[in-house]
C-alpha cells in the first residue's frame, strides 16, 4: 500500500516510523475551521477527511491517511493555543480532572475514492498543577503547536495520572485503529478491482 500521510505532524510520521510503515508526507493546503455544534468525534472525522481529500484531489493513486486531534474538557473543544496565555489557560483547565482525547482517522485510495473512517477516544487524567509547573511548561515551549497545550510524549508524561483508552491516540495516531482501517480498506480494493 502506497502510503501518503496528510499531516506535518512529527509526531505522526514517527509513529509510523516506529511500526515500519512506510510512507510519503503531502502537506494538505486548507484553513481548519471546526463546525461548532457536532459532536467532537464528528468534526475530529470531518476535520480529517477534508485534509484527506485535498491530498487525494492531486494524486492518481496511493492511499492518503489524514487525521485530527482534538482535546475536549466539559464540552469546550481545545485545539492548539493560540499563545502562551491561552496554553496556561488550557493547563489550569485540564489539571486535576479528567478529558478526553478523540482523533478522527480517514484513508482514501486516490484512485478508486474508497473511504474508510473512524476515530478514536481516550480518557486522560491530570494531576494537579501548579502555576510554576504550568509556566516553566509553557515557558519550555513544547504546549504551543499541541491540540490541549501538552504532549504526552514529551515532558507532560510527568502530569498525567493515568490513561483508558489508547496512548497512541493522545500523541495524535492510535496505531491499533489505523491497522484495522488499513486492512479492511486493502480487502474493500481487492473486491474492486475483482468485480
Amino acid at each position: 500500500m502506497n502510503l501518503i500521510l496528510a499531516s506535518a505532524s512529527p509526531r505522526r510520521a514517527e509513529l509510523l516510523r516506529q511500526v515500519g510503515i512506510s510512507y510519503q508526507i503531502i502537506k494538505p493546503e486548507l484553513e481548519e475551521k471546526p463546525e461548532m455544534g457536532k459532536k467532537p468525534w464528528d468534526i475530529a472525522l470531518t476535520l480529517a477527511e477534508d485534509k484527506a481529500r485535498v491530498v487525494a484531489q492531486k494524486l492518481e493513486r496511493g492511499v492518503v491517511l489524514a487525521a485530527d486531534t482534538l482535546v475536549v474538557y466539559q464540552g469546550e473543544l481545545m485545539g492548539k493555543p493560540v499563545d502562551k496565555d491561552d496554553a496556561r489557560r488550557m493547563l489550569r483547565l485540564l489539571g486535576g480532572s479528567r478529558h478526553e482525547v478523540i482523533t478522527g482517522l480517514v484513508l482514501i485510495d486516490a484512485a478508486s475514492g474508497l473511504m474508510e473512517k473512524d476515530y478514536s477516544k481516550t480518557t486522560v487524567w491530570m494531576k494537579n498543577l501548579s502555576e510554576v509547573e504550568i509556566n516553566d511548561y509553557v515557558e519550555g515551549g513544547e504546549p504551543l503547536d499541541k491540540a490541549g497545550a501538552y504532549g504526552i510524549q514529551g515532558i507532560a508524561a510527568l502530569f498525567v495520572e493515568r490513561i483508558e483508552g489508547c496512548y497512541f491516540n493522545v500523541v495524535g495516531l492510535p496505531l491499533s485503529l489505523l491497522y484495522d482501517m488499513m486492512q479492511e480498506l486493502q480487502f474493500a480494493m481487492q473486491q474492486k478491482s475483482k468485480g
